[in-house]
This record gives C-alpha cells, sequence and structure tokens, in this order.
C-alpha cells in the first residue's frame, strides 16, 4: 500500500469542486467533467466571478444539461473531490486556504510549473520537485493525486471534440489513485494509468515542456498515448 486510505477511499464521487475555475485550465476541466456526468461547482476567490463563469458555460453549452454550480473556492472546496486548476505558482496556497474543507478528500493537482524563455518552453522545479507535492505538503489531511497535465486546455474545453490522450496519474495513497482513475474512466477517449508514487509527478509535470514545444514547432496539438498497454 502507499498510503493511509482517507474519507473519500471507494467512493464514487458525486461533486466535483474545481479551485481556479474562471482560468483556461479551470474552466475546460468543469466543462469537460460536467460532459462526463459529474455535479461540478466552479470555484474562485471571487464568488461572482465563479458565477459568471458559470453562466457562460452553461449558455454555450445549453443543449448538454450541464450540471454547474459556482461558489467561491470555500464553497467549491466543500465537494466530495477537489480539482486545483489554478496557475502553479497558486496551487500549493489556495489549497492551505481550504485545508480545513479539503481534509480527508482526494485533492487533484493538474497544475504543471513552466516558463517561457525566449521561443522555448522550460520546466521550473518548486520547491518540493513538483506542484504535486507542494500542493500535498500544503494539505497535508488531504490524498493527492497529479493528474491531466498534457491534456491541452483548449481542447479539453471543447466539448464537441474528443480529447484522445493517456492520462497519467501519481499519488501516495491508493484511494486517491483509485478515485481519480474512476474520474478519467467517465471522460470519453481519456485512459487512466496508474504511474506509481507522488515523487514521479516530477517528471510528468516537466514533460509538458516537451509538448508545448512540439506543439509550436509542428502546429498541431500532441496527446501523449502509450503502446503495450492493454486496456
Amino acid at each position: 500500500m502507499r498510503g493511509c486510505e482517507g474519507a473519500t477511499a471507494n467512493l464514487a464521487p458525486v461533486k466535483i469542486g474545481v479551485l481556479g475555475g474562471t482560468g483556461p485550465a479551470g474552466r475546460a476541466m468543469a466543462a469537460r467533467l460536467a460532459s462526463g456526468g459529474f455535479d461540478v461547482v466552479i470555484g474562485s476567490r471571487s464568488r461572482y466571478r465563479a458565477m459568471e463563469e458559470r453562466d457562460r458555460l452553461l449558455d454555450r453549452w445549453a443543449e448538454r444539461g450541464l450540471s454547474i454550480d459556482s461558489a467561491d473556492n470555500e464553497g467549491a472546496a466543500g465537494a466530495d473531490v477537489v480539482v486545483i486548476a489554478t496557475p502553479w505558482d497558486a496551487a500549493a496556497s489556495t489549497a492551505a486556504s481550504v485545508s480545513r474543507q479539503l481534509r480527508g478528500k482526494v485533492v487533484i493537482s493538474m497544475a504543471n510549473a513552466l516558463a517561457k524563455v525566449g521561443h522555448e518552453f522550460q520546466p521550473l522545479v518548486p520547491p518540493r520537485g513538483s506542484v504535486a507535492a507542494s500542493v500535498q505538503a500544503a494539505v497535508p489531511k488531504s490524498l493527492v493525486s497529479a493528474a491531466f497535465h498534457h491534456v491541452p486546455a483548449k481542447e479539453l474545453g471543447d466539448l464537441n471534440a474528443p480529447v484522445e490522450s493517456d492520462v497519467l496519474i501519481c499519488s501516495d495513497h491508493p484511494s486517491a489513485t483509485e478515485t481519480t482513475v474512476e474520474i478519467v474512466r467517465k471522460l470519453p477517449d481519456m485512459r487512466p494509468l496508474d504511474a506509481g508514487e507522488l515523487s514521479n509527478a516530477a517528471p510528468i509535470e516537466a514533460f509538458a515542456a516537451v509538448l508545448l514545444q512540439l506543439n509550436v514547432r509542428y502546429k498541431t496539438r500532441a496527446a501523449v498515448k502509450f503502446t503495450g498497454i492493454e486496456e
């Protein structure tokens, strides 16, 4: 076993909160999760910005009947499972600000620490080696998993197009891995892969710089797909 079980272990998440849900990654994740049948709560430092983003998503995808609500980050952190979708340098502090609400819950970190230097994207090294590890340190009573690092936000938010990608998931808590796997399985054309313990989040996050560089050079949207792994 890679860690202790928590309150969310083996429970199918009914509601997913997305902290930082008004940014590009957050609103794309909120829309995609809602399209997979989840009840989603968009969170933001401002509940009014969250409300505006919710209304935009519901208007854009009115024919889909998405279940999306809005709240401030504290309110969104009250969901069964929480996704941290803020910029990478705000992920740990955002999680820490709602640590009481996140206690015992699965928390999914999806940010990559990257910088653009000239024409190249370069990975940065957060204090604990990865954004996900920094989030886990900020909320030690939560079950943090790292996932969705290689899924481009633009494609993730376009519900008219599939996102064909493997999703690498790592955590020190088996229940967090299991819950994240079940979430990914509900999103068409995405395949969850257990990538081991949270220490592996560092190279996973860093590899996003390679994907971005490929996208720029070849004017495409590259995704990660592994061969040799049976369904």
